[in-house]
């Protein structure tokens, strides 16, 4: 899958040395309701979120005076110099018999080890001439909208593993919207970030206009609009979830799944994505200006330093917002927050 993914990035026509990228897997930090970016110091915030990343991550994270690689002790991450914070919403299987919740577990995505979390992607598609710049300390960013009601699969998708492959992330085979049949190898959600930023701004009020997508949303080109002609690494995240154990048939079919976003979106299309970066020091530049000399690639990058997948395992964080979010497959009886379910 991977492999394939590499392939058909390279038909997007940059130069055989752009298509080095990072790839690396984050095992979960904490699940939680928290969220220091869209609800800073909101105690709880709306909904469940799985967050991995440096062990700083608090509930107000205020960018004055929260510098995440000074105050983190350990990283989830397989970079150990990466005390960035990700963070996307949990996915729950509502019970089509009694309409009790259960946390979807998650997995490993391929060639990689990690304790839940996710992989996390950055890549210099809108460069020219092979330069991008490294995000500022105090930069963060949002990916998605949880409100939405409209489907925007070139940036934020989700592929069928066993029941029909796609090739490249959001291509015409993945969906929207949560696959309506029985995937028996999971479901891989996608989220693509914008790779262009104003310059000037590390961050806006709604923490989407000091960035813009190259290429309409999806995956870059080179070409940054002339708004915001800084080419940035383009972050994007795989969720791997294991919605294989749910397989009885009369749960799927036309306009009908039994999977829904802890945000109580049982569509798919408001899947989301928040990042705080976080990286020590110039690491992350240094690791950007390596990638077209062969000397970076994936979770092998000679400038950086690596930790094994057992130490990124034990950095854990315990929840500050103290609650049963459906952790070890135990069934509850609503959403975290009592959210209710809607569809598009």
């Amino acid at each position: 899958m991977f492999w394939n993914t590499l392939a058909a990035v390279a038909l997007l026509g940059q130069s055989a040395s752009a298509q080095n990228m990072l790839r690396f897997g984050c095992s979960q930090l904490t699940t939680e309701r928290a969220d220091p970016l869209v609800n800073p110091g909101q105690i709880p915030s709306p909904h469940t979120h799985q967050i991995i990343g440096g062990n700083s991550f608090n509930i107000t994270m205020d960018p004055s005076n929260h510098d995440l690689a000074a105050q983190s002790t350990c990283t989830s991450c397989t970079y150990s110099e990466d005390f960035s914070n990700y963070w996307t919403a949990s996915l729950y299987f509502k019970s089509p018999e009694n309409g009790t919740f259960q946390r979807v577990p998650q997995f490993a995505n391929v060639g990689l080890q990690q304790d839940g979390g996710m992989t996390v992607y950055y890549m210099p598609y809108s460069a020219k001439n092979n330069k991008v710049t490294a995000f500022k300390p105090g930069f963060r960013m949002l990916a998605g909208d949880p409100m939405t009601k409209k489907n925007n699969r070139i940036s934020i998708c989700h592929r069928c593993l066993g029941n029909g492959e796609g090739f490249a992330p959001c291509d015409a085979k993945d969906t929207g919207e949560l696959p309506n049949k029985y995937c028996p190898k999971g479901i891989r959600a996608t989220i693509i970030f914008p790779s262009c930023w104003d310059g000037k701004s590390l961050d806006s009020p709604d923490h989407k206009s000091h960035v813009a997508y190259s290429n309409s949303g999806g995956l870059g080109s080179p070409s940054c609009p002339s708004t915001h002609p800084v080419a940035i690494p383009q972050v994007m995240y795989e969720i791997m979830w294991d919605t294989g154990r749910y397989q009885n048939s009369a749960w799927y079919g036309t306009n009908k799944q039994p999977f829904v976003y802890s945000f109580g979106d049982g569509t798919g299309y408001g899947q989301h994505g928040d990042y705080l970066f976080g990286w020590k020091d110039d690491s992350l530049q240094k690791a950007m200006d390596a990638l077209p000399t062969g000397k970076c690639a994936n979770a092998n990058c000679s400038v950086l330093k690596v930790q094994s997948a057992q130490d990124a395992m034990k950095c854990k964080n315990s929840q500050q917002v103290v609650e049963d979010v459906g952790a070890s497959g135990k069934w509850i009886k609503e959403l975290p927050g009592g959210v209710a379910v809607t569809y598009a």
